[in-house]
């Protein structure tokens, strides 16, 4: 291909309205939140620049200590639960009949056509102490019951007097669940692209020479597809921690993340430059854990380049 100088005025085409949408609709908007988060705020209505950092000391509070720790276990529990649903998923997918996996990896987008807030609220729906998920408890519950006294057993001694309904909104439980539900296409999507381009001959010589389809997995088939797994955990993790929606609506106040509280400096305190600040140190740690990751990536080739 020939240099971009050669080609100037067609570079600069394609560049020049990507390059100021970038920048009107993120750099911009970024640059002024960093400005915000080093102001006070003097009024209601006015915020004043002073380049103090007393908002980012109040990162170091207490109760938003917890609030950071809390989001990132959440967000680390919600992860590790995708890739343990979602890379059997992938498997599935990717040595199915080629006739199938279109229609497989249909099912797998297919939540992505129907809006988000769409989807928590039916989640609200099935997760609520009188939603689909307790009315069957609740019927399994009763044909218990039934099936107790019918053998002459007391069902009160044994499984309680009344169904009593598991509550999920509100508690951890269902914030989890919720996010798993919301990200876990992020996670089976680049799995399955690693477990697609793998070469399967290493598959059929590790059980050729003996070893048990477990120590397959274990020893040959995870390590070759570590790089997706290692991929798909940062892309599910890193939206899972700045999450909105789902705890707002099903944490119901009581299992607030950290976007729940920035949201809230903004509107109801009015406390503009700690949300700024907030906001910034999640994105600081965002760009932390991709900074990990490149800089593994490259240590890795490194060394295979070194073996080579």
């Amino acid at each position: 291909m020939e240099s971009f100088r050669k080609n100037l005025s067609v570079f600069l085409a394609f560049f020049t309205p990507s390059a100021g949408w970038l920048f009107l609709f993120f750099i911009a908007p970024l640059g002024i939140i960093f400005v915000y988060s080093f102001s006070e705020t003097i009024s209601l209505t006015e915020v004043e620049l002073t380049w103090t950092f007393e908002n980012y000391g109040r990162l170091l509070e207490p109760e938003i200590q917890t609030l950071f720790w809390r989001s990132i276990w959440l967000a680390s529990i919600s992860t590790a639960v995708c890739l343990v649903v979602g890379y059997p998923v992938a498997l599935v997918i990717a040595t199915a009949p080629a006739k199938w996996k279109p229609w497989l990896l249909l099912i797998v987008i297919l939540p992505f056509w129907t809006n988000l807030l769409i989807r928590t609220y039916a989640l609200l729906n099935i997760l609520g102490t009188r939603g689909r998920v307790n009315e069957g408890l609740e019927w399994l519950w009763t044909k218990a019951d039934g099936f107790l006294t019918l053998i002459g057993l007391g069902a009160y001694d044994l499984i309680g007097e009344e169904f009593e309904p598991i509550v999920f909104l509100g508690r951890w439980s269902g914030v989890i669940i919720g996010l798993v539900y919301v990200h876990l296409p992020f996670t089976i999507l680049p799995i399955y692209a690693a477990l697609e381009r793998l070469d399967r001959s290493y598959l059929e010589a590790s059980l050729d020479l003996g070893a048990s389809q477990w120590r397959t997995f274990r020893s040959v088939l995870l390590p070759l597809t570590m790089a997706g797994v290692i991929t798909a955990a940062i892309i599910t993790f890193i939206p899972m921690l700045g999450s909105f929606l789902t705890p707002a609506l099903l944490g119901r106040g009581q299992v607030d993340m950290i976007a729940n509280v920035i949201e809230r400096q903004f509107k109801g305190a009015n406390d503009w430059p700690f949300g700024a600040a907030m906001s910034l140190f999640l994105l600081y740690v965002t760009f932390i854990i991709l900074a990990i990751q490149a800089f593994a990536a490259m240590r890795k080739q490194k060394r295979s380049e070194r073996r080579g």
